[in-house]
């Protein structure tokens, strides 16, 4: 495989690392920027001591690890963090993102889905810094009179 193969393996980890970060840091008050700078320095040392020492890929692959970790650590955190705010628990939000982070980790090995991953994490990423909104109203609307 040649080096594009593998700086979407590196992109692809990285956004595994921060959405596994991301549900560890969930419910603290920082955290998106939190799981950002750590998934970005996992995802920086996951490709110097993986990729770079069995590929020789040199310093690309991890920036491209690092870059994953930015994108993924952004988007799970905040992801979480509206979920905790919404009502949801702490374990079953951290158990839902560490099983989407098993799957990012597994489809990083499919020829360039690892860059697909990293540039839907940042979409998502903007999209829900953008929106608000609190808790779903419900049917409690309607019970008003």
């Amino acid at each position: 495989m040649g080096l594009w193969y593998w700086l979407g393996v590196a992109l692809g980890l990285g956004v595994a690392l921060g959405v596994a970060t991301g549900a560890l840091l969930a419910p603290f008050r920082s955290a998106a920027l939190l799981s950002a700078v750590i998934a970005a320095l996992g995802g920086y040392a996951l490709a110097v001591f993986a990729l770079t020492t069995l590929h020789e890929l040199g310093p690309v692959a991890s920036l491209a690890g690092a870059a994953g970790g930015i994108a993924g650590g952004f988007f799970s955190a905040e992801l979480a963090r509206r979920t905790l705010r919404r009502g949801g628990t702490r374990g079953a939000t951290a158990i839902l993102l560490f099983g989407a982070a098993l799957i990012a980790a597994a489809l990083a090995f499919i020829p360039a889905l690892g860059y697909v991953e990293t540039v839907l994490a940042g979409i998502l990423a903007v999209r829900l810094l953008r929106r608000g909104g609190d808790r779903f109203a419900g049917l409690r609307t309607l019970a008003r009179d």
